[in-house]
């Protein structure tokens, strides 16, 4: 199949997105919007409240605070179609302030909390942004130390300062009609956010999402996602609002009504999840191969690794049954049965007990881990898109799913597979361009109109969509042969010792890998093998250790031919980074500033030869 359509079955989705606030607040005032987990009354307080604990925000009371705040953003001169920076984590002020923006016409650029220095002023300074809020007093310095590069920043707003507080106190003096006009003046054509692009290779450009891309996408995803996106549903938000997958859930938690739970710090996620109860969670799939060996790890130092073993290989047994005509046989649904009580609701009650499905998208997850997790009884839906499809273009259903794809396209999207294997996308997503950048437009969109994904693909011929690597990543060895990695890496990094994996092929004479490795496991196997006091650097070299890590070179070796077979490695001293620039905030390989970092290290996998 080359080309698969599904046609739209949702309404254009041509209003402000913040319109949806105001009819919750009118439809559902006393539903719970969001709980915020220890909010500080000094950044935005509860009316009524002292903070100190837990507190849900209803519909209504999410009105009044977005009307306050926009009131603000007015009082303060923010005109309809005014860039403001948004540096931030994942917090309840991030949405509101989100969501105020848009109800004064202005247009949310969001920003990574872990960005560096030049990131940030790249993207005020690209963006054309009047102004910024930032959260920490941190991140206010940062700015304000910009402030001689960035002559259109007029306005820097702290959170933890109490400058939305303010900003509210000036919103005393507009009237809120004329938020009401400012509301009703936005389009469904006008700018909703520039959202700058993570980016694995050379600057971010800046996404331009309107407000219809936007509400088309979370239509289309409600309509074919009930099950998570509906009343009555909660869930944890760990990943950064400034990633459009994140901020996609958000909008549509709005847009349905549900509960959204805001967490900045990922390290307390299990913490969060217990407390919470999640019916879903979303998350890239570094998270769920994290969990996975987490279980395995508590169960070995309980002297049970064996019987993790077991009911590993009986989940994905499962799993994979279920996919045939007859399903499971009666002796597999029997160690199945015996399992779930030994080890598999163990791993749900981890997520809160409640959790029966997640979302996992911004890198490819494993087809093994995908059948192991459905076979504990979580079953994790794939999806695909890009921050310049708003994001989302397709995904697996809980009613239609094929593990080791991404699923059939969301409505209203076309999927075409090219010539030269790269899907090309279209529908009302996908955006129009990038900000002040029309090069990279022209060279985004093919010729007829179709926006080039990058990403290779093929459809099978049901319709769902399998990805084979990246346009951009594909190495072309100095024997000519042409080699996607990312199969081959996310081999070697399925064995628990690894962290990440990378291939080394472009231009040279065979292929070759870096390797990290997981610091928990390392300290397991250093403890196991007798050197508890030793470094990665003394022992990268030891001969049990690189057995260890040869074996996941010949598993991965198994699945590809003699040509892009693996036929060296070195395992680096320290694990890759985002805060060294060498992973995105989703956790994708910088290819290009690990082979800098690591020059050394690459130049020695080919010495002599």
């Amino acid at each position: 199949m080359r080309e698969t359509t599904v046609e739209p079955n949702v309404g254009d989705g041509g209003v402000n997105l913040a319109e949806q606030v105001w009819r919750n607040a009118v439809a559902y005032a006393e539903t719970v919007q969001f709980v915020r987990p220890e909010p500080d009354p000094r950044s935005w307080p509860v009316p009524g409240t002292t903070g100190g604990g837990p507190l849900p925000v209803s519909c209504r009371q999410f009105r009044d605070d977005v009307l306050a705040l926009a009131r603000g953003f007015v009082a303060a001169g923010v005109a309809h179609g005014d860039r403001i920076g948004l540096l931030c984590r994942t917090r309840y002020e991030w949405t509101l302030v989100d969501y105020a923006l848009w109800s004064a016409g202005a247009v949310t650029v969001p920003i990574y909390d872990t960005s560096s220095v030049d990131q940030i002023r790249w993207i005020l300074g690209d963006s054309g942004a009047v102004a910024c809020v930032v959260e920490t007093a941190d991140h206010a310095a940062t700015v304000h130390g910009l402030r001689p590069d960035l002559p259109a920043v007029r306005q820097v707003w702290g959170i933890d300062a109490g400058g939305l507080i303010e900003l509210t106190t000036q919103g005393d003096a507009v009237d809120v009609a004329e938020v009401d006009a400012r509301r009703a003046a936005v389009t469904g054509e006008d700018m909703a956010t520039i959202v700058y692009t993570s980016g694995t290779t050379g600057p971010p450009k800046g996404c331009v999402l309107t407000h219809r891309n936007i509400s088309a996408d979370v239509g289309a995803a409600t309509e074919v996602l009930p099950q998570l996106l509906r009343p009555g549903a909660a869930t944890v938000l760990f990943l950064p609002l400034a990633h459009a997958f994140a901020r996609l859930i958000q909008i549509g938690m709005v847009h349905n009504h549900a509960t959204l739970v805001h967490s900045p710090d990922p390290a307390g996620m299990l913490d969060q999840l217990r407390r919470f109860r999640p019916t879903f969670i979303l998350a890239v799939p570094r998270m769920f191969e994290k969990m996975h060996d987490q279980a395995r790890h508590a169960a070995e130092d309980t002297h049970r690794g064996w019987l993790f073993t077991l009911a590993d290989q009986v989940a994905v047994r499962y799993s994979r049954a279920l996919d045939r005509p007859r399903g499971p046989g009666v002796p597999l649904r029997l160690a199945h049965l015996l399992f779930d009580v030994a080890v598999y609701r163990r791993l749900r009650a981890a997520l809160g007990g409640r959790c029966r499905m997640a979302i996992v998208g911004g890198a490819p997850l494993a087809e093994r881990l995908g059948h192991f997790f459905r076979g504990a009884g979580i079953t994790v839906l794939e999806g695909y898109g890009l921050t310049e499809t708003s994001p989302a273009l397709a995904v697996n259903l809980p009613t239609a799913m094929r593990i080791g794809t991404v699923g059939r396209p969301l409505p209203g999207v076309r999927i075409r597979i090219a010539d030269d294997g790269e899907i090309l996308a279209r529908g009302q997503a996908v955006f129009a361009g990038y900000w002040n950048n029309p090069d990279a437009t022209r060279e985004a969109f093919t010729d007829d109109g179709w926006l080039r994904t990058g990403d290779l693909g093929r459809l099978d011929d049901d319709g769902f969509l399998h990805i084979t690597g990246r346009t951009k990543e594909i190495m072309v060895t100095a024997a000519g042969k042409n080699l996607a990695p990312a199969p081959i890496e996310e081999r070697i990094r399925a064995h628990p010792l690894v962290s990440q994996s990378m291939l080394v092929a472009d231009g040279r004479p065979y292929v070759a890998a870096l390797v990290t490795l997981d610091p928990q496991a390392w300290q397991r196997w250093r403890n196991a093998h007798g050197c508890p006091g030793a470094s990665l650097a003394d022992l990268r070299d030891d001969p049990q250790l690189r057995d260890e890590i040869q074996g996941a070179i010949d598993q991965a070796n198994r699945s590809v031919s003699h040509a892009e077979q693996v036929k060296t490695f070195r395992i680096l001293p320290r694990d890759l980074t985002e805060a060294d620039g060498e992973l995105t905030p989703t956790l994708k390989i910088k290819r290009e500033a690990v082979q800098d970092h690591f020059a050394d290290e690459i130049a020695a996998l080919y010495r002599g030869h």
